[in-house]
């Protein structure tokens, strides 16, 4: 398809600016539509005098100002009817950097379909309250699209194809002012319209003429936001269908890269590394020589890549501040669809859980609705983390039967070891333990996956000390490390229900034990360390039962005692003891557990 490109300009009074970014954009020698959106006398003098300076400039003039979104509408329609194919949208207020220019396009000669984004990288003169006015927005988009593929919904720097985009406007009504660019390009997303994603330097000038409006502008950005969430809600089954189908595209896909011949691996690589040199990042299994099994076991979790990432944990947290945990609550059900629908390893490691539990109690759903459940049970216990932290679960919705006898180990200045798991929310001992604010609590976490999650919690609620000691191995320095703690008064959590890991492979200190009526895996190290600190051992548990929670904290051994002729035996004891409560926990609230991967595997070593 022979492509046929222009530049829009949407203006409004920004006389300072305009004449340089004309000059700047005219060595591209291409045709610029430019809009002007009732602007005051002086604007419209300039304006004259650069159409009538440059050649291949089409000016039009709304008396009336009517808002950015109706001024690049009315451009939009113009390039389109004029047979224009592509049209490439800037600000006129000298923020975008027009040495992209040329990279836009060639993203558009090679994704002649795809809506092609600028993705802003700021310097220090962004506002930071901008900043984070876009961070909700950008988490509002991935609820409406259901997709990250939008990498910024704000950013006037876009390329749009004018078919679709023309048929878009002509049908559907979309906002007129700042909340245009979010709504058109949501609406465009739910079409099926691909997005890339450039990332551009964005400035704010000094002086610079901005017609934001923060209180009225952010008014109509949350309004169009609550439209588009309803829309996306009455879209959710097509939606959901098009992620399912684009899955089972990717998938297959990526079967058929692993057939390649040795012949194709050499072309691969050298795709993808001219790729590279365009910013543009290709996945692909096509250039490995080595095959991977068709039915290969799920990865052993510590190898699965951390699916969130900062900036979605920070813009959650807020929702929940803003917001309260019962509204982000139901905005969390496209998002877990989303998951469901795009994590079959996850999906898989749920249903073999859930098919052990149902052989017990028969009650219990193994199908793909318990999946599902099992799936937004541990989305909503990230909620209940940040509630629990934020203060907002009300002690009379906590039942702690055995609060005495954590009262008691609280006051009496000794340390102790607490073995928790991924059943329900451990995360409630601290926010509990900050009714006494002399007590330290250590996390002790395998990896850094939970790391980022706690230094967000620990924002919520600066009083309370919590420390966070990261443990590939044990040893004597760690060993010397935490005994001192101990002796402290301080108490130490740590989960049992993980293997740890060694660069790279799983630990060799393993029991398998019973769990489930079925052998599985368990790692020593809690028991192990416990039995050096020489200190009491306890077990803690929180469900959430019948809209309330309960907490179970209960003795597990006064000290944890290994001979050198029978430590085997004695370990094994004790984790089995662990498996036992563990798994009669797990069926008195089988979704709370939330290992999402392949647990009865055998640890390779």
């Amino acid at each position: 398809m022979t492509q046929k490109k222009c530049i829009l300009i949407p203006i409004y009074n920004h006389k300072e600016h305009i004449a340089a970014l004309v000059h700047k954009l005219s060595v591209y020698h291409v045709p610029l539509f430019i809009v002007d959106d009732g602007s005051d006398l002086p604007t419209q003098t300039i304006l004259l005098t650069i159409a009538s300076t440059y050649p291949d400039i089409h000016l039009f003039r709304l008396e009336k100002n009517q808002g950015k979104g109706a001024a690049v509408m009315h451009g939009l329609r113009a390039a389109y009817l004029a047979g224009f194919s592509h049209a490439l949208q800037i600000d006129a207020d000298g923020q975008h950097n027009t040495d992209d220019v040329p990279l836009f396009f060639q993203y558009a000669d090679t994704h002649p379909h795809a809506v092609i984004c600028g993705k802003p990288i700021y310097d220090a003169s962004a506002p930071k309250a901008r900043r984070y006015g876009r961070n909700i927005t950008h988490f509002w988009v991935w609820i409406e699209t259901l997709s990250f593929a939008i990498g910024d919904t704000l950013c006037g720097f876009r390329l749009y194809p004018l078919a679709a985009t023309y048929a878009l406007i002509e049908s559907t009504s979309i906002p007129t002012r700042m909340d245009f660019d979010v709504a058109i390009a949501v609406h465009l997303a739910w079409l099926g319209i691909p997005f890339k994603n450039i990332p551009t330097r964005v400035i704010y000038p000094v002086q610079g003429l901005s017609h934001f409006d923060m209180l009225r502008d952010n008014l109509r950005i949350s309004r169009t936001h609550t439209q588009l969430v309803f829309g996306m809600l009455w879209r959710l089954p097509t939606l959901l269908r098009h992620r399912y189908k684009a899955n089972k595209e990717k998938q297959a896909n990526k079967k058929f890269s692993g057939t390649v011949n040795k012949h194709h691996i050499h072309k691969a690589i050298a795709t993808q590394t001219l790729a590279s040199l365009n910013n543009d990042v290709i996945h692909s299994e096509s250039y490995k020589i080595e095959k991977k099994p068709h039915n290969k076991t799920p990865t052993q979790w510590a190898h699965i890549a951390e699916r969130g990432h900062w900036l979605g944990m920070q813009i959650l947290f807020t929702c929940t501040r803003l917001l309260g945990e019962r509204a982000t609550r139901w905005l969390l059900i496209p998002i877990v669809a989303y998951f469901f629908l795009t994590r079959a390893s996850a999906r898989h490691a749920s249903q073999n859980y859930l098919h052990r539990i149902r052989a017990i109690d028969g009650v219990t759903q193994a199908n793909g609705y318990g999946v599902f459940q099992h799936m937004l049970a541990f989305a909503q216990s990230g909620l209940t983390k940040l509630a629990a932290w934020l203060g907002k679960i009300k002690e009379q919705a906590i039942d702690f039967p055995d609060c005495a006898q954590f009262e008691q180990l609280c006051t009496s200045g000794r340390g102790a070891v607490l073995i928790g798991s991924h059943l329900g929310n451990i995360e409630m001992l601290r926010a509990l333990a900050s009714h006494h604010p002399h007590v330290v609590i250590n996390a002790v976490v395998y990896t850094e996956h939970a790391q980022k999650f706690n230094r967000m919690l620990a924002q919520a609620n600066a009083q309370f000390s919590v420390n966070l000691i990261e443990v590939s191995r044990l040893s004597p320095e760690l060993a010397i490390q935490l005994k001192e703690k101990i002796e402290q008064g301080e108490l130490l959590v740590i989960v049992g229900d993980r293997t740890p890991v060694s660069q790279g492979r799983v630990h060799s200190h393993i029991s398998t034990v019973t769990f489930l009526r079925h052998p599985a895996p368990f790692a020593q190290g809690p028991f192990i360390l416990a039995s050096l600190l020489e200190c009491p051992v306890y077990l803690f548990f929180c469900l959430q039962e019948h809209m309330r929670y309960r907490i179970y904290f209960e003795a597990f051994a006064p000290r944890i005692c290994l001979s050198r002729n029978q430590r085997t035996q004695q370990l094994n004891h004790y984790i089995q003891h662990y498996a036992e409560r563990l798994e009669h926990y797990c069926l008195k609230a089988p979704y709370q557990w939330f290992n999402f991967y392949d647990f009865w595997q055998p640890a390779h070593v």
